[in-house]
């Protein structure tokens, strides 16, 4: 008999580990060396409990402040804001070959052709990848390797150069994504106030038919997200902390609502930085700092414009980058002043994240991507 209550014990403890180890999701975050950051850290998040702990740390890599995972899961790619005594354009764009565990294997970088490289994103097909440059108002396209590694840039626009900026208005390209949509490439340049347009043609990026959706002035557009239904897209705008809604009408985006993502009551500064729809696509999430919180928006069924629901504390300062959850269950903020990722759970029925009381320490975190 004690021998059938021991192995039961041991029995139940194995499958108890098993199930811990199946709800484990990881974790990469980026961040900002420059204010006291290692690197790249790799964290475990339980996504039945919502806990999280630090799995491993990734150094030698400047200012890793925005990170992006192939479609296939293979290989992560990594913006780098490098020194001037180091790379006097401006930084790196970095390719890794993730293995089973996680761990990153470095192939290698090119440079980013422009000053404060913010943001990459990767092609559907993985064959090619994109930044763009902050200070230097680039956006540069690169051919990918069959094993991941990047080739040199194949294209670069500078945007403060371009044909329709006549004026030659300071441009700052903030983001940049291929649509899985149309097959488009899209650049939000905060600096120009446009959502700019182009066609990927072989390796080249050529100005589309409708080359830009051009934003209230001194907006500021940030980040974007595509609707799952390919016909709308929604803009954070940085500098006056508002979203828009971009409809496609035939051919052509047009402006269909902006909205605020801050209470009416506030006065005092805040910039708006991240954007995500949640996985069900019945609600629109942007993140605000100086209020330091996150916006809840509901999307009507069938207009898609923005219903504002509630605003929440993201219980750190400086919510400069958050994601969701793979299962949509929990959302988690990257607070970079405060040096700490919060947890929140996301209320199924109201889309509403409410804190968990669940955080981890870790320097200026300020971005976030699942495996």
């Amino acid at each position: 008999m004690k021998h059938l209550i021991l192995l039961s014990v041991f029995i139940l403890t194995i499958l108890n580990v098993f199930s811990q180890e199946k709800n484990i999701r990881k974790l990469y975050v980026g961040t900002f060396t420059s204010e006291g950051a290692e690197g790249i850290y790799l964290c475990n998040f339980n996504a039945e409990t919502g806990d999280i702990s630090l799995d491993k740390t990734f150094r030698a890599i400047d200012n890793p402040s925005f990170l992006k995972i192939s479609d296939n899961k293979k290989y992560l790619y990594a913006v780098s804001r490098a020194t001037e005594s180091i790379e006097k354009s401006g930084g790196f764009v970095c390719a890794y070959k993730i293995a089973e565990d996680g761990s990153l294997k470095f192939l290698n970088k090119q440079i980013s052709n422009g000053e404060a490289p913010c943001h990459v994103d990767v092609s559907p097909d993985g064959k090619h990848l994109a930044i763009a440059t902050y200070t230097g108002g680039t956006t540069s396209v690169y051919p990918v390797n069959s094993d991941g590694s990047l080739k040199s840039a194949s294209s670069i626009i500078n945007n403060i150069l371009a044909e329709d900026n006549p004026d030659k208005v300071v441009s700052h390209a903030h983001s940049i994504k291929f649509s899985p949509f149309d097959g488009k490439v899209y650049s939000a340049d905060l600096g120009t106030d446009k959502l700019n347009i182009y066609n990927l043609e072989g390796d080249k990026l050529v100005s589309s038919g409708q080359k830009f959706v051009k934003l209230e002035l001194g907006a500021g557009p940030r980040h974007f997200e595509f609707h799952p239904n390919g016909k709308v897209i929604y803009v954070i705008t940085e500098l006056n902390s508002t979203i828009t809604t971009l409809i496609k009408q035939s051919d052509n985006w047009v402006k269909s609502q902006t909205i605020s993502t801050l209470p009416v009551d506030f006065k005092d500064t805040s910039y708006c930085a991240d954007i995500h729809i949640s996985t069900d696509a019945k609600f629109l999430y942007g993140s605000n700092r100086g209020h330091n919180s996150i916006t809840t928006f509901e999307i009507e069924n069938d207009t898609k414009q923005l219903i504002a629901k509630e605003i929440v504390s993201v219980e750190g300062d400086w919510p400069r980058n958050f994601t969701l959850s793979p299962d949509g269950k929990f959302m988690l903020v990257a607070n970079q002043k405060s040096g700490n990722i919060t947890i929140f759970k996301v209320d199924s029925e109201t889309g509403i994240p409410e804190f968990t009381g669940k955080e981890i320490k870790l320097p200026a975190p300020v971005c976030l991507e699942f495996l």
